[in-house]
């Protein structure tokens, strides 16, 4: 009898704490199953358009990947290849939309010749500011609209960094009047070059590897391309003479995350949330890191004895006219195209308002 006490009791004790259960209990049968099983895990690749470990550029995907890969504890780890290593800068796009890699690291602007109002969503000339174009993309209707351009292509949109206000470029001819502008051999992607064309110079297309050299040779006479920290990397200082401001082609620059659909829908649901958080982090991380080392570069082109210049009042009037009229044209084009360009502009409007009183005085008087 105490045998069999024993025995029952010890039966009891391992019922209690989940080792013994009735066969028709499934609620007591299925936790221990589910904690017995081994998370499943997903491999990524992602293609980027910048050179392998650009500062900024290059070393903001590594840090998005790095970061997904601690937030999930490695049951997602997500590959950084460098433009040219799995495809070339300018078909990421393409390589997500193919499922070729599950992620993708660009400007949506690059995509302009297959997603024509991608372009609305990297830059738009004389539109909103860096902390603006945050608020229209998360709170404004903006992301939405978003979705909705890259669905047809099988692609999903997160903003994963701000390059802040941009440059208006390096040039080796002066700009003094818009005589200058004519034949004006330029690189400028976007609304931008755009407008340039418009004026009379002859834009071109080039990814950022290609910059210097086309610029030293003479290919180009003038290029765009980010801000102080990212163009005494390039050493775009030593390729030409003058340095233009301000960058009112591209008032901010978003930097994108694309993530391909099928690939996103087959993650569960708490990877999901990463993939989305970790990308919202990278854009406020990119947000500091070019603030911070903007201030520091300016100051070591200053004394390499960079020749600043400021666009005359004749120069911006034209491009702000034009620039108008570009984008009038693009949403003209379709539904998509005048309703994300409607939507920007109100927000626009809204947002000036409040920095008439706020920021921009705060700059006129510190």
């Amino acid at each position: 009898m105490n045998r069999r006490n024993l025995f029952g009791a010890a039966l009891a004790l391992m019922a209690a704490i989940g080792l013994v259960g009735c066969k028709d209990d499934k609620a007591g049968s299925e936790p221990a199953a589910a904690s017995a099983a081994p998370a499943q895990t997903f491999h990524w690749k992602m293609v980027t358009a910048w050179p392998k470990n650009y500062p900024g550029l290059g070393t903001a995907a590594e840090r998005l990947a790095d970061r997904i890969n601690a937030m999930s504890a490695g049951r997602l780890t997500v590959k950084v290849y460098a433009a040219g290593e799995l495809v070339p800068a300018l078909e990421v796009f393409d390589a997500v939309s193919r499922g070729t890699a599950e992620m993708g690291h660009g400007t949506p602007y690059y995509w302009k010749g297959k997603v024509p109002a991608a372009q609305f969503f990297s830059s738009v000339p004389f539109g909103l500011s860096t902390l603006e174009m945050n608020a229209w993309l998360s709170h404004g209707g903006g992301q939405a609209l978003w979705d909705e351009t890259y669905a047809p292509f099988g692609v999903k949109p997160l903003s994963a960094g701000n390059t802040t206000m941009q440059m208006g470029g390096w040039f080796n001819k002066e700009i003094n009047t818009l005589a200058d502008i004519q034949g004006l051999k330029i690189r400028m992607p976007g609304l931008g070059g755009e407008v340039w064309s418009k004026l009379g110079a002859i834009t071109v297309n080039l990814p950022g590897g290609e910059i210097f050299t086309s610029l030293q040779t003479g290919a180009i006479d003038a290029t765009d391309w980010v801000s102080p920290y990212n163009d005494l990397a390039f050493g775009l200082h030593q390729a030409a003479k003058y340095y233009y401001f301000p960058g009112w082609q591209e008032p901010q620059a978003v930097v994108e995350s694309m993530v391909n659909q099928k690939a996103f829908d087959a993650l569960p649901a708490d990877l999901q949330a990463i993939v989305v958080e970790a990308a919202r982090a990278s854009t406020l991380d990119m947000m500091d890191d070019y603030v911070f080392n903007n201030a520091k570069a300016l100051q070591n082109l200053k004394d390499h004895g960079v020749q600043f210049k400021r666009f005359p009042d004749e120069v911006l009037q034209a491009m702000r006219q034009q620039s108008e009229e570009v984008l009038d044209a693009l949403a003209a084009e379709n539904d998509l195209n005048a309703r994300i360009l409607n939507s920007q502009r109100a927000f626009l409007k809204e947002a000036s308002a409040m920095h008439e009183l706020s920021e921009k005085e705060l700059y006129n008087w510190r």
